[in-house]
């Protein structure tokens, strides 16, 4: 089923369900990975997820057609997932000790496992500002083009490859800093 078949059931008041279970098959899985690199767990990424849905099926009357229906979708997933993850952000902050907080560190030996790569990488990328890490990972785990990002965020393409070219930069002296030591 198309995007435009998909976005004409859900106006239709007879055909809204159908219209949505459709998009939910269309586009759950994508959108969860989106969602789950943001917010990092799996029962908090299906209700971002869920809300996420819910926020699509109440203002498709607003999706305008100028970007694809995914694009529509990505960005209201995103602001989701970053607007449940600042509200988490801000309730650990507020149940903080006064003592402060204490950093754990430790190195992979140089036979690093799989999932030690892939915990140094997520650690690497939580360094990041939001806006970089955004985008390294649309780009490197989304495969998505600059221009498709650009309609998503509202950026230039320049803009998006010195954010991309940053972000790889910092998760590289990362890499090479937390493996020497």
């Amino acid at each position: 089923m198309t995007d435009t078949e998909i976005v004409q059931l859900m106006l239709d008041e007879r055909h809204q369900n159908t219209g949505l279970r459709q998009l939910m098959a269309s586009y759950q899985e994508r959108l969860y990975w989106v969602i789950r690199r943001i917010v990092e767990s799996h029962e908090d990424t299906d209700d971002v997820l869920q809300n996420t849905f819910i926020k699509a099926f109440k203002n498709i009357g607003r999706f305008e057609a100028r970007s694809s229906l995914f694009t529509w979708l990505y960005r209201i997933a995103t602001n989701e997932a970053l607007s449940f993850k600042k509200s988490r952000i801000r309730k650990a902050v507020q149940t903080l000790p006064e003592s402060g907080m204490v950093l754990a560190g430790g190195s992979a030996s140089n036979g690093a496992t799989e999932d030690q790569v892939l915990e140094k990488l997520d650690a690497a990328l939580r360094t990041l500002p939001e806006r970089q890490r955004q985008v390294f990972e649309m780009r490197y785990y989304d495969e998505l083009s600059y221009e498709e990002m650009g309609q998503m965020l509202n950026l230039s393409e320049g803009a998006l490859k010195a954010s991309y070219h940053h972000a790889a930069k910092k998760i590289e002296q990362f890499l090479v800093e937390t493996s020497t030591h």
